[in-house]
């Protein structure tokens, strides 16, 4: 097709334009598994080639995976995540990444194609059905499924779609014809019912009042045990954080989405809170007077202070009310950071810190515990000691990700996040098997820093495993070529003494998957191996699976599958 060359774009090049054009760099997917472009994407693959892979297609293995990708773009880049399928059967294999999206809050945009009508006349049995894929994006990405009916309304819709995705932080999806992809498409605004975009999608900077400021400094200088817990909408203000901590003589505690907001090197961060919290966030939130929820939409008041027993102060950038989980007496709305320097000059400084240094105190001894448990065991790998021994090793810029289940428990439990650290998980979904598409979307993000993926056997075989291909295609793309996939293997010995709904499988050596692969595999089935193994895998030259044959671990808790909370 030479229309290009002659100024006379496709739906496909426009559609391609404009995501340059919101600074786009990459798109995750697997768009052109049709066979005779009934699935309505050929124009948008006909376009990539002509525009020489720009913005950079990265190509998932399955349209789940590319979906998680994506999330995992967004949540380490703070941009846009783009993700593109064919028509419904793709559609449908994207939405648990985009209920993911949701359920986190993340910016996504789901562009999804769909066949031509059939032409006129008589029923012809080898014609390939065509179903809309919108009704199953609408429940998902409600905050925006448009169907893009002409060529030239392309630009508008995505204008849309992604201005949508920034201000709801949510997923939206653009259904496209293959025949609004392969049509000509004319200038943008020399034609009825056509504009450019606009591409400034700043979010509002929403300012709380002096005298709620004040009236909020009052209710926090009179508490005299009180506790901060910060969330997702925390990250950015962790200098702030601390300073408001310091004055008021609190401790902190985090919601899982917020693990890396503050340092945990601050010894009266207490950790996680919520159903993998520590036992330090569980007094802190049941003894306090005065509760500071800082960017918290924590699902479940069950892990809030009992009603009655404290007063509440929350910050939010989002004054929506129904993420509101306890009786709050004032909201500030506002960005964390720029509210807690409003609110700093108004909160007296305390002389006595009795109770923040007995937070410490209970942060230590926890720690000393956590050190003692994943001490224990001779002979077999205990999968505490696994995530102890990574904790000091950890590079000061790692990205972090984490599946869901047990997992989850020794990287709340076990790893320090600190200054730079970047690390998320599918906190409200728990989703297993996104932990590597996670970790492949942050390499994409930040192609310059290491990128950890910590998992165990079954969510490796959920998704994961189909993901280590891509990361074999595409390392020699990154500056940095370090992405470790850390499996706890349940084959280990002692694994037939644990209790399990599922039959027994055979042992499956994923170091040996790796290397087949061209990566790094290295298993570890001793406890003398695992600190060489991390060693080995943090200094490689390319991406590595470490397969841990884990036994169980004393004291392993119930995960409950899930973590939560934002």
């Amino acid at each position: 097709m030479r229309e290009r060359a002659r100024g006379r774009a496709t739906g496909g090049d426009v559609l391609l334009d404009g995501l340059r054009a919101w600074g786009v760099c990459h798109v995750f997917g697997c768009p052109d598994d049709g066979a005779d472009g009934a699935d309505g994407v050929d124009g948008l693959v006909s376009a990539w080639a002509r525009a020489g892979d720009d913005p950079c297609l990265v190509r998932a293995r399955r349209e789940e995976t590319a979906a998680f990708e994506a999330v995992g773009y967004a949540k380490f880049s703070g941009h846009v995540g783009i993700c593109a399928a064919s028509s419904t059967p793709g559609a449908v294999r994207l939405l648990r990444g985009l209920y993911d999206a949701k359920l986190d809050g993340v910016p996504v945009v789901a562009v999804v194609g769909t066949g031509r009508a059939p032409p006129a006349g008589p029923y012809r049995r080898d014609a390939a059905p065509t179903v809309d894929p919108r009704p199953a994006l609408e429940e998902v990405a409600s905050a925006s499924v448009e169907t893009v009916a002409a060529p030239e309304l392309l630009p508008d819709a995505l204008d849309r779609a992604v201005r949508t995705a920034y201000a709801r932080h949510a997923p939206t999806a653009l259904v496209v014809p293959a025949d609004v992809l392969e049509g000509i498409c004319p200038v943008p605004g020399h034609t009825r019912g056509t504009r450019p975009p606009s591409l400034d999608a700043s979010p509002p900077a929403p300012v709380p009042d002096g005298g709620s400021l004040e009236r909020a400094a009052a209710l926090l200088d009179a508490g005299e045990r009180v506790a901060i817990l910060v969330g997702l909408g925390a990250k950015g203000a962790a200098r702030e954080v601390q300073e408001v901590a310091e004055r008021l003589g609190a401790g902190v505690g985090k919601a899982m989405l917020g693990l890396d907001a503050l340092s945990d090197e601050l010894p009266y961060v207490t950790g996680a809170i919520g159903p993998l919290g520590t036992g330090p966030s569980y007094g802190l939130v049941k003894e306090c007077d005065t509760l500071l929820a800082i960017g918290s939409h924590l699902p479940r008041a069950t892990f809030l202070p009992p009603y009655g027993q404290a007063r509440a102060v929350r910050i939010d950038s989002d004054p929506d009310p129904t993420a509101l989980r306890y009786p709050y007496e004032i909201s500030l709305v506002g960005d964390a950071a720029t509210t807690l320097r409003r609110l700093l000059p108004l909160l007296a400084p305390r002389a006595d810190h009795a109770w923040q240094e007995r937070v410490a105190e209970d942060v230590l001894a926890w720690r000393t515990m956590l050190a003692r448990r994943a001490a224990s065991g001779f002979h077999e790998v205990n999968p505490e000691h696994v995530a102890r021994a990574l904790d000091p090793l950890l590079p000061g810029d790692a990205m972090i990700t984490c599946d869901a289940g047990e997992v989850a428990a020794r990287y709340a439990g076990h790893l320090r996040l600190r200054h730079d650290m970047r690390a998320t998980l599918s906190a409200s979904l728990a989703g297993p098997g996104s932990a590597v598409p996670y970790a492949i979307g942050a390499k994409f993000a930040h192609p310059d820093r290491p990128s950890i993926a910590l998992v165990d056997e079954g969510a490796l075989l959920t998704d994961g495993l189909s993901e280590l291909p891509t990361a074999a295609t595409y390392a020699d793309e990154w500056t940095d070529p370090r992405l470790v996939v850390a499996v706890w293997n349940g084959s280990g010995p002692g694994m037939s003494d644990r209790p399990s709904p599922r039959p027994s499988t055979p042992a499956v050596s994923y170091a040996e998957f790796g290397r087949s692969l061209g990566l790094y595999g290295i298993g570890v089935s001793t406890p003398g191996e695992v600190e060489e193994a991390w060693r080995t895998a943090l200094a490689a030259d390319r991406p590595t699976v470490l397969d841990f044959r884990t036994a169980p671990a004393a004291g392993d808790r119930d995960t409950d599958g899930a973590p939560e909370g934002g």
